[in-house]
C-alpha cells in the first residue's frame, strides 16, 4: 500500500510540479490576452487567464499536500524495505540487510533520501512565508524564499535518479512462476535418485527441456522452466519529462525579460502626493502599453535583487512617450525608494526639473504585463470600483479616454471611488476635471459617471480648490449602497452586459463578486473581474 500511496502521489506532484510554473510566465499571458487569434481572442477566454495567481496557488497547496502524503507513504516503504529483506534477489533490496535499524539511516544514505528531506525543508520555507500574515508583514522574507524554488527543481531531477524502484528486464526469460531447477528443485522438492545426477550442486546449465518433468512440479503447476536468471533494472524517471519543458519555457522568458529590461528608464520628474504617494514619470524607448497593465520595478540602489510591480497610471502614446506609475510609500522598500528620488524636503511637493536627472538612481522596468483591466474598454458599459490606492489601474483608462474615446467599444463608464482621507482624491482630481470637461465640451456629460465616497469623516468636507466644483458635487459621505447601486445600474442598461472591474480591499471585492453573479429583473448581465492587493 505504501508502495502504491507514494508512487500516485508521486504522479500527482509531476503533474502540479509542470503546471505551477505556467501562470508566472508573465510574457506569455501577456501575449495570449493581447492576441486577436482565436480562440484567445473570445473574451471569455481571455477572462481564463485572470485567473492564474488563483491557478498557481492552488497547485501549489495541492504539491505541499500531496507532498505530506509521499513523505509518509515513503517512511512506510523504509520500514518494508528493511523487514521484507529478500535474500534470493538481492539487487531488488532497498535495505542493508533484515531488520536493519536505523530507518533514517536507510533514507539518509540513498541519494532520493537526501534530496528528498531538503525539497521538505524549501517547501516548508516556501509554504510558511507565502502566507498572507508574512507577505503583509514582511513582503522581503516571501520575496526571497520564494526564489528558493530553482533549488527546488534541481533538488527534483536529482531526487527521482536514485533508482530504488526497479522492473524485471527478461520476463520471456524467467516468467513470473517459473521453475529454476537449479535452485527450486533442491531447496523445496525432495529429488527422486534418478534425477539426482542430473542436477549436480555445481551445475550452471539450464533444465533440460527432454528431460521428463517431477510429479510434484505438475502438481504446483511449475511447468515453465526458467532459462536465466531474473535481471531488474531501475525505472527511468519520468519527472524529466513533466517539469522540462515548462522549466526552460520558464527560464528562457526570464532571459528575454532580463534582456528586455536591461537598460535603464529615463526618470523626467517625481511628484510626492498627499497621503503617502509617489509619482514617479519615465521614458524609456521602444515601450508600449496598453491601459490597466503593470510593470515590476527594480533598483539596484534599492536592493540588488528585489523587485515589486506597480500599475501603469499612464501610458504612452502615438504623441508622447511617457509613462508613469503612482506607488504608497509602505514597507521598507518603498521608503528606501522615495528616500533616493526625493533631492531635498523642500522639494516634495514639486516637479523636479530633467536636467537633474543624473541624480536620479538607476532605475530598470520589466513589463508591461496584462492584467484584467484591459477588458474595461471592451465593454459596451464597465463599471470600475476602486478602493484608495486600487484607483491605480483605473487611472490609466481614464488617460486613454483622454487621449480619445471614440476608437473604443466602451460607451459609458461608471466610476466608484472610496477613500478614507479627503486628501487622497487629490491624486487623480486634476484628471477627472480635465476628463469630465472635455466630455462635456463634446456634448457627452453621460460617457462617465463620478462617485466619490469618503468612508470615515468628522463633517462635510470637500476637495479645496476652485477648479474641483465639479468633484465636489460627485463626493458623497459614507460607503456606498451596494445594492442600489447595481440595481440602478442594470435598469439603465437593461439587457446589456456590464463588466464590474474592482481594486481594492478583499470586503468590498467580494461583495461586488456576490452581486454579480445574482440575477436581476432587467436581464442585465454583469461579469466581475478582480484585482487584489493580496
Amino acid at each position: 500500500l505504501g508502495l502504491c500511496v507514494s508512487r500516485a502521489s508521486a504522479s500527482v506532484l509531476n503533474l502540479n510540479c509542470c503546471l505551477v510554473l505556467l501562470p508566472m510566465c508573465r510574457v506569455l499571458l501577456a501575449f495570449l490576452r493581447g492576441s486577436q487569434v482565436s480562440p484567445v481572442a473570445s473574451r471569455k477566454t481571455r477572462r481564463l487567464l485572470d485567473k492564474s495567481k488563483t491557478f498557481h496557488v492552488t497547485c501549489g497547496a495541492t504539491i505541499c499536500i500531496f507532498s505530506v502524503l509521499h513523505v509518509a507513504a515513503h517512511l512506510v516503504n523504509a520500514l518494508n524495505f528493511s523487514e521484507n529483506y529478500n535474500e534470493d534477489f538481492l539487487s531488488l533490496n532497498a535495505a542493508n540487510y533484515r531488520g536493519e535499524v536505523s530507518q533514517l539511516y536507510l533514507m539518509s544514505a540513498l541519494v532520493p533520501g537526501l534530496t528528498g528531506v531538503i525539497m521538505v525543508l524549501v517547501l516548508f520555507l516556501m509554504c510558511t512565508a507565502s502566507t498572507y500574515a508574512i507577505r503583509v508583514s514582511n513582503y522581503d522574507i516571501f520575496w526571497y524564499t520564494h526564489n528558493l524554488f530553482f533549488v527546488f527543481y534541481m533538488l527534483l531531477m536529482l531526487h527521482v535518479s536514485g533508482g530504488v524502484l526497479k522492473y524485471q528486464t527478461n520476463l520471456e526469460e524467467h516468467p513470473p512462476g517459473c521453475f529454476n531447477p537449479n535452485k527450486t528443485l533442491r531447496e523445496n522438492v525432495t529429488v527422486p535418485k534418478a534425477f539426482e545426477e542430473s542436477f549436480p550442486d555445481y551445475t550452471t546449465e539450464p533444465f533440460p527441456e527432454d528431460l521428463p518433468v517431477p510429479e510434484p512440479f505438475v502438481q504446483n503447476n511449475f511447468m515453465r522452466i526458467c532459462s536465466e536468471e531474473p535481471k531488474f533494472q531501475s525505472h527511468f524517471p519520468e519527472t524529466w519529462f513533466w517539469i522540462s519543458g515548462p522549466l526552460c519555457l520558464y527560464c528562457v522568458e526570464r532571459l528575454y525579460r532580463y534582456i528586455r529590461s536591461n537598460k535603464p528608464v529615463t526618470i523626467t520628474s517625481v511628484i510626492s502626493h498627499p497621503s503617502n504617494v509617489l509619482e514617479v514619470r519615465m521614458i524609456k524607448d521602444d515601450f508600449k502599453a496598453r491601459p490597466g497593465q503593470y510593470v515590476i520595478l527594480h533598483c539596484p540602489r534599492v536592493s540588488a535583487l528585489e523587485s515589486h510591480p506597480f500599475t501603469l497610471t499612464m501610458c504612452p502614446t502615438d504623441t508622447k512617450g511617457t509613462f508613469g506609475v503612482h506607488l504608497k510609500v509602505v514597507g521598507d522598500w518603498t521608503e528606501r525608494f522615495r528616500d533616493l528620488l526625493l533631492l531635498h524636503s523642500n522639494q516634495d511637493t514639486e516637479i523636479l526639473p530633467i536636467f537633474q536627472q543624473r541624480r536620479y538612481p538607476k532605475l530598470y522596468v520589466d513589463g508591461p504585463f496584462g492584467s484584467p483591466f484591459e477588458e474595461s474598454l471592451n465593454y459596451e458599459v464597465s463599471l470600475c470600483v476602486a478602493g484608495g490606492i486600487g484607483v491605480t489601474p483605473f487611472a490609466s483608462v481614464l488617460n486613454t479616454l483622454l487621449d480619445g474615446w471614440k476608437c473604443y467599444k466602451l460607451r459609458r463608464l461608471y466610476f466608484i471611488w472610496v477613500c478614507r482621507d479627503i486628501e487622497s482624491f487629490r491624486w487623480f482630481a486634476d484628471l477627472l476635471c480635465t476628463l469630465h470637461s472635455k466630455l462635456w465640451q463634446e456634448n457627452r456629460p453621460d460617457y462617465i459617471n463620478i462617485q466619490l465616497y469618503l468612508s470615515q469623516t468628522d463633517g462635510i468636507q470637500k476637495i479645496i480648490g476652485e477648479k474641483y466644483q465639479a468633484l465636489n458635487s460627485r463626493l458623497l459621505i459614507g460607503r456606498p449602497r451596494w445594492k442600489l447601486l447595481f440595481d440602478e445600474i442594470a435598469k439603465c442598461n437593461r439587457r446589456k452586459t456590464i463588466g464590474v472591474f474592482c481594486c481594492g480591499p478583499n470586503k468590498i471585492s467580494k461583495i461586488l463578486h456576490k452581486l454579480s453573479n445574482s440575477s436581476n429583473s432587467y436581464g442585465t448581465r454583469f461579469e466581475y473581474n478582480k484585482e487584489s492587493f493580496s
